[in-house]
């Protein structure tokens, strides 16, 4: 079996950072997204990448997705679990269908494939999960509700699996970047204004950090200073004063 490192969202933003970065490491990326003619071209000017078109937000999505890779002779040596979108919006008026797409997405395939691999790494005593959370993940979001409660699930599911994988050989790390330039505010409705765009990190240097705290198996990697302060803040101000200040944030 060819091992590989399986990206999900690869056609944009930090997926496409990923794979670039992985594949300059000399891993084989196998490029899952919905966009075939971007996962074409990226596959093309990575020289060693395949591109595999799929909306992961479909039921049983993941299981598709291994069945390809088995199909193709692959093992996933590194998952990379990029895929999600967020909406901006009271929660009363957001489109309920779009939000439990983002759930099935963000959330449940996210799950499957780390289940689905997870069993093959501890065989073989080896392997990583890479997971993408936010900031998001450690404070409630009035006007993103569901965006931040799935991102809060992300977390909690890979520090778990971090503490259970561990004895196995197997690292899991969960990247929790805030604002980055890429399509993600255009995607949830404030097209990367305001507050957002200003303290906005490049994405190269996520990733970077992120597979950095994957090389050392760190269980958790906040990247930058303003990031680092958000994500603590939750710990010393009250509950209320936090979603207070969440809700107050113009994007």
């Amino acid at each position: 079996m060819k091992k590989v490192a399986l990206i999900t969202g690869a056609s944009a933003g930090l997926g496409v950072e990923f794979a670039r970065q992985l594949s300059k490491r000399g891993h084989a990326p196998v490029l899952a997204a919905r966009r075939k003619e971007r996962l074409e071209q990226l596959a093309k000017e990575l020289g060693n990448a395949r591109a595999v078109a799929i909306d992961l937000s479909k039921a049983n999505a993941a299981a598709k997705l291994m069945a390809d890779l088995k199909a193709a002779g692959e093992e996933v040596e590194i998952l990379i679990n990029n895929a999600g979108f967020g909406l901006i919006g009271q929660f009363a008026r957001l489109d309920a269908k779009r939000e439990r797409q983002m759930i099935d997405l963000n959330v449940g395939t996210l799950t499957d494939l780390c289940r689905a691999v997870a069993p093959q790494m501890i065989a073989r005593k080896s392997g990583a999960i890479l997971n993408v959370a936010s900031t998001a993940a450690f404070q409630p979001g009035p006007k993103m509700a569901v965006y931040f409660a799935t991102k809060a699930f992300v977390l909690s599911l890979s520090e778990a699996l971090h503490e259970e994988l561990k004895p196995h050989g197997v690292r899991v790390t969960c990247l929790c970047p805030g604002p980055t330039r890429t399509e993600f505010g255009e995607v949830a409705g404030f097209g990367g204004s305001g507050l957002f765009d200003r303290v906005a990190m490049e994405s190269p240097d996520v990733v970077k950090a992120g597979l950095r705290g994957l090389d050392k198996n760190k269980a958790v990697v906040v990247p930058g200073f303003v990031n680092k302060v958000t994500a603590s803040s939750g710990r010393f101000a009250p509950r209320s004063v936090v979603r207070k200040i969440a809700g107050a944030i113009k994007y």
